[in-house]
């Protein structure tokens, strides 16, 4: 299987090593062309309007959008979360997503960048093992829509969640080198989605 990562701004070297460390194939996407060759999708943090803005500019807006329509199976993290949620609270005027998932977030919600911080919490994979999240002007969800799952809280804030070929969370699990949420996109979400569609 191959593993695109968004590569227009972010972190996206810390996404690459932690997808190859579960063993997947890994493509850069930064044009059409990339994209067709990938049969899943890796949205890093970064800064959701800029990202929105290069992919425009690279041709990359409407073909994203299209085939998370489509069901092509897609993780964001962080400013990933809010590329892929239907509707953004305190969005800048213009601001766009490729949607696809049925949540409300507040973009930074935890607040400024001297407010990041990390917390140990519990992930909704069958593990009792809690899990450490970093949080970087992150986002929380304040709606999930019908057969959104939730898959970690801070609070009564949800921060990962799950709708079918779709998982986004408000962290950046890739920076921390435990690679147990990218294991959980490629076997229980990807391969599962890309198994449905042969």
């Amino acid at each position: 299987m191959k593993v695109g990562v968004l590569a227009l701004q972010g972190d996206v070297r810390e996404h690459s090593q932690a997808l190859m460390a579960c063993g997947v194939e890994v493509v850069n996407v930064r044009r059409p062309a990339e994209l067709a060759l990938v049969d899943a999708l890796v949205m890093p943090g970064g800064e959701s309007t800029t990202i929105a803005q290069l992919a425009q500019i690279f041709g990359l807006f409407s073909p994203i959008r299209e085939r998370i329509a489509k069901g092509m199976p897609v993780y964001g993290s962080c400013a990933g979360m809010i590329l892929l949620a239907n509707e953004i609270l305190d969005a800048k005027a213009g601001q766009e997503t490729f949607g696809g998932l049925d949540i409300t977030v507040r973009r930074n919600a935890f607040g400024r960048q001297v407010d990041s911080f990390e917390s140990d919490l519990s992930f909704e994979d069958g593990s009792s093992e809690l899990i450490r999240a970093v949080f970087i002007r992150a986002p929380w969800v304040e709606r999930v829509g019908v057969g959104v799952q939730i898959l970690a809280q801070v609070g009564s804030h949800p921060v990962a969640v799950r709708s079918k070929s779709i998982l986004a969370t408000s962290f950046h699990p890739e920076l921390t080198g435990d690679h147990r949420i990218h294991r959980y996109f490629v076997e229980e979400v990807a391969r599962v989605a890309v198994q449905q569609v042969q």
